[in-house]
């Protein structure tokens, strides 16, 4: 049996929440391993809805979870997500979760650089959710961050808020930004810590537990391969390592322990914030995936901007990834489009390429070279079969596999938990 690493392989939002809730019904532990409560997760079940930030998503199937040392965590956050998803009859305590005790802290501080950073670059802004996302790690490879484990010294505590602000006063008055009282941040932080720390413990050594055990381990990525900090359209992207491989090093397993990787895609292309997005669509075809997609942001609530499926892009994820197969959502969004596009390269100048370049010029003018393929007027909302597909759904599915290089394992027909088609069991190897 192999354990199963779920990331995203385009710019977030391709449907991973869901995935990763019917995948953790075969999975004895979930285990997130980066980003922060800037990346949502929605998880149907029944008649509920469950919007996870931090939280893996296996809390919902009562599955052992797991917030790795690659995750930066905001405290004051995962206890709001707490509170409010045991409020939709969820008991989540530390036989449930469990906080890696070396994971990274989000502090005010962190937020307010975040806002003020964004403010004033004007039109060369990111598109950060403001969260203190992109300070936390920084602070964490500046060497001055305060990690869970710190909560239980308060000497040490002491020393490194201020070695912490020592570096952070400067910057907020190059910002115009107030003096932090280290005393009073010093005693929010004490007033938090006996409510985080019961989930607090040294989580590689709990997976290494069970890797011993032969037990599966299911791998949670957020947002996507195409935000990674290094792989990314940079710099338009998030501030952590997105893909395949930060599952070893943001979760303290080896690499031989990660196993299938599966590339969650979206049968469009979606994306939040700011950035090139060679496919995207500013005319009724965008307006109409982006209504009938429900395309919103789980965290921030954003309209995300639409487009045609970009095999390209999916393919350049699924190498650098090293993705096994594909799970495919939102195949019934594209239901009654008469025609259909997808990308098979771009035009930059008098060039054509079969992958998005590095520059940031040469990616703001890559325009997409199309195919366009027939498209379908049945429903494919629900589908549970491969037969339940019309001929169209099927020839697209199938060309998509074609161009990415990559078999389709999961096929998702709805945001309903079981209106899933498998073709391939990724613990199956």
């Amino acid at each position: 049996m192999a354990n199963v690493a779920v990331v995203g392989a385009q710019w977030g939002d391709e449907g991973k929440g869901k995935i990763v809730d019917w995948l953790s019904n075969r999975a004895d532990v979930v285990v997130r391993f980066q980003g922060g409560h800037n990346a949502g997760h929605t998880l149907v079940v029944g008649d509920k809805t469950y919007k996870l930030s931090l939280l893996p998503s296996g809390v919902v199937q009562g599955k052992p979870s797991v917030i790795g040392n690659g995750v930066v965590v905001d405290p004051w956050a995962l206890l709001d997500e707490i509170a409010r998803i045991e409020g939709q009859g969820v008991a989540i305590g530390p036989e449930l979760l469990t906080l890696a005790d070396n994971a990274c802290l989000i502090l005010p501080i962190h937020r307010d650089l975040d806002a003020a950073r964004e403010a004033a670059a004007g039109a060369g802004k990111i598109g950060t959710t403001g969260r203190g996302i992109g300070p936390a790690y920084e602070d964490k490879v500046g060497r001055r961050a305060v990690r869970v484990a710190d909560l239980a010294d308060p000497a040490a505590l002491e020393t490194k808020i201020a070695r912490l602000l020592a570096h952070h006063q400067a910057l907020r008055r190059g910002l115009d930004l107030p003096d932090i009282n280290a005393d009073a941040l010093l005693a929010t932080l004490k007033e938090v810590a006996p409510k985080v720390l019961p989930f607090a413990r040294p989580a590689w050594k709990m997976l290494d537990d069970v890797r011993r055990a032969g037990k599966r381990v299911l791998f949670e990525g957020a947002q996507g391969a195409l935000l990674d900090v290094d792989h990314g359209t940079y710099p338009y992207v998030t501030s952590s390592n997105t893909v395949a491989g930060q599952a070893a090093a943001g979760s303290g397993l080896g690499p031989r322990s990660v196993g299938f990787v599966l590339g969650i895609v979206k049968a469009y292309t979606t994306r939040v914030g700011e950035g090139p997005f060679p496919t995207e669509l500013f005319d009724d075809d965008g307006k109409r995936l982006g209504e009938r997609g429900r395309e919103f942001g789980t965290v921030t609530g954003r309209p995300r901007r639409c487009g045609w499926f970009d095999a390209v892009l999916v393919r350049q994820s699924i190498a650098i990834n090293g993705i096994d197969g594909v799970a495919l959502t939102k195949l019934d969004v594209l239901d009654g489009f008469p025609t259909l596009k997808v990308c098979i390269g771009y035009k930059v100048g008098d060039r054509v390429l079969d992958y998005l370049p590095a520059g940031m010029a040469d990616q703001a003018a890559a325009t997409p070279v199309y195919e366009e393929m027939e498209g379908w007027s049945e429903s494919t909302y629900g589908a549970r079969s491969w037969k339940d597909l019309p001929a169209a759904a099927v020839k697209y599915v199938r060309r998509i596999e074609e161009l990415t290089g990559a078999p389709v394992s999961l096929l998702s027909t709805s945001p309903e938990r079981d209106d899933t088609i498998l073709m391939r069991d990724p613990f199956e190897g």
